[in-house]
């Protein structure tokens, strides 16, 4: 029987998913084989010896010290694209809002409260509302820097709003390049798309190569009245350049859902209360898709969007199962095998995946292993974790 422990408020969905015959799904478990949860922070969260995998649902992993579990031998996984279309729609609305001044304009509707006459409201607005003019998308140019799971739906959504395309991605992968339409120019640089683009959208991965990717010399690079939006992460945005850069009216405006005190009470600035991802269907499909990934992995060994460990599969071939993961360094695999030959246990099958300083190992064997043969198999030097499936 499988153990889970949960943390937040998982939706039913995700949940449901776990046969009840298989899986025991509580908050408190002190030996589980795996943690779910959206954002609880674990930083300060001791890490079971029992514990096998994390599953964010959710893109991100800043409340999760990947480092540390990644020395446990421990798998984390999150679920990007399954909030990809509530973050594509919510782009959508901070486009329009970008584009025309929409929320000066309500804000000036509801505070007429002293007028009592609908004819003279009427007359007013009809005279006023040249004070909240603004342009149309259509026929502009969206830079979209970063094309992955969200990044690629909101270039072709501009494209559907009429909008020319350019995109920024040095890593993009298979899966986005055919997710993305053919229409979308690729930029050989990011100071090539920043100087193009009337508006530009970050969609990029929180990590130490992005940290204030957009700075003073990025900003430098915008059209003069350009503006950006970041649903991405706040850090990847220097704020003190921004601000710098919006006082010299050398950004046309920033749209961000990571607000900062900074930030509040500026006409150029609108701000969102970090409601990407608050949908009751992104909620779902993240929940569903961290389940069925946990399932895999404890079931088969199968990893798919792990942040720390490379993708493997392997089909079942009968037999017993047996997964690994260990430094990446030479012999291990070599020592692991040497003890099943001597042992007289046949491989029927084996696949092996390196990410970085770590390796993991999945092989089928004809007999299942002894317990002496798995604590010999940990005990190689390199091995980080061992399980038998």
């Amino acid at each position: 029987m499988y153990k889970v422990r949960t943390y937040n408020q998982i939706s039913s969905m995700g949940l449901d998913r776990f046969p009840r015959d298989q899986y025991e799904i509580a908050s408190e478990f002190a030996q589980p084989d795996a943690f779910l949860l959206r954002s609880q922070k674990l930083h300060d969260v001791e890490i079971p010896s029992s514990l096998a995998a994390v599953a964010r649902a959710g893109a991100g992993v800043n409340n999760i010290p990947v480092a540390d579990y990644t020395e446990k031998g421990v798998v984390v996984f999150n679920t990007p694209g399954a909030n990809a279309n509530a973050v594509k729609e919510l782009v959508t609305s901070g486009l329009l809002l970008a584009s025309r001044d929409i929320f000066e304009g309500m804000n000036y509707v509801q505070s007429l409260t002293e007028i009592s006459e609908a004819g003279e409201m009427s007359a007013l607005l009809e005279k006023e509302k040249k004070r909240f003019a603004g342009c149309e998308l259509y026929g502009k140019t969206l830079g979209v820097v970063g094309l992955g799971a969200i990044g690629a739906i909101v270039a072709n959504m501009a494209l559907d709003l009429g909008m020319d395309v350019v995109g920024y991605d040095p890593a993009i992968s298979v899966e986005a390049a055919w997710r993305l339409s053919s229409r979308v120019e690729k930029m050989d640089s990011l100071q090539h798309l920043l100087g193009q683009a009337d508006y530009i959208t970050l969609h990029v991965p929180a990590i130490e190569a992005t940290r204030h990717l957009i700075n003073a010399e990025a900003l430098r690079s915008f059209k003069p009245g350009a503006k950006l939006l970041n649903f991405a992460r706040e850090e990847i945005v220097d704020t003190e350049a921004l601000i710098a850069a919006l006082d010299n009216q050398e950004l046309g405006g920033y749209i961000a859902d990571f607000p900062t005190p900074e930030l509040l009470g500026r006409k150029n600035v609108l701000l969102m209360p970090h409601i990407g991802a608050s949908t009751a269907e992104a909620e779902e499909n993240c929940a569903i898709m961290a389940a069925n990934q946990l399932m895999e992995f404890l079931e088969n060994g199968t990893i798919r969007n792990s942040v720390n460990f490379p993708p493997t599969h392997m089909a079942r071939n009968g037999g017993h199962r047996l997964t690994f993961s260990n430094n990446n360094v030479p012999k291990v695999l070599g020592n692991v095998l040497g003890i099943l030959a001597d042992s007289n246990n046949n491989v029927m099958d084996l696949v092996n995946k390196s990410r970085d300083n770590i390796a993991y190992n999945i092989i089928d064997v004809e007999d299942r292993p002894a317990e002496d043969i798995i604590a010999a198999i940990a005990a190689v030097d390199g091995v980080v974790s061992v399980r038998l499936l």
